[in-house]
């Protein structure tokens, strides 16, 4: 049995969700690194943009994820979707147990982020928000692709049936509902 689930993604694919349920049914510890982040600096993603830019932000959650990998125990982590723009995020990503990427089509991006708000990279007025989720993830795929054991496209599937695969994938049974 695996002992540690790393999600890997787009925003809108579900990492938080489906972690929680994930690391709820497996009674494993959650991290979101996205929560961390704001946790660790006191502002949130969007105030960090604005105040340290894409590259503050960006270190910090390389520090962030570097701590969530290293600590013992098994768990449920889920990465936030620009992390993998780092080699470094990578490698430790690669290293960590086995990744999952939570791919989704840029309509269901859209649909589940809606018009963005809290959401920097949608919000800097770079053209509608299904056109920036499809470059986003375009320019990612390569990146996603590179540090994923195993893929699950969430288009078509409920949060339990995405937790229910990825339970899977760590060698849990899934007993249904809770």
């Amino acid at each position: 049995m695996a002992d540690r689930l790393v999600l890997v993604g787009m925003m809108g694919t579900g990492k938080t969700t489906v972690g929680n349920e994930v690391a709820a049914r497996l009674g494993w510890r959650f991290a979101d690194v996205d929560e961390l982040v704001e946790e660790g600096s006191g502002r949130s993603v969007p105030e960090l943009f604005a105040s340290v830019g894409e590259a503050g932000f960006r270190a910090l959650e390389a520090r962030w994820l570097a701590e969530s990998l290293a600590e013992s125990g098994p768990a449920v982590v889920a990465v936030g979707g620009g992390a993998v723009l780092d080699p470094g995020n990578r490698t430790r990503i690669c290293g960590a147990g086995t990744v999952v990427w939570l791919r989704a089509r840029p309509e269901t991006l859209q649909l589940r982020v809606g018009a963005g708000a809290g959401r920097p990279l949608l919000s800097a007025g770079e053209g509608e928000p299904e056109e920036v989720l499809g470059r986003l993830a375009a320019a990612r795929s390569r990146w996603y692709e590179e540090v994923a054991d195993v893929v699950v496209d969430v288009d078509d599937l409920s949060v339990e049936q995405v937790a229910q695969r990825v339970c899977a994938l760590a060698g849990a049974a899934w007993e249904g509902p809770r």
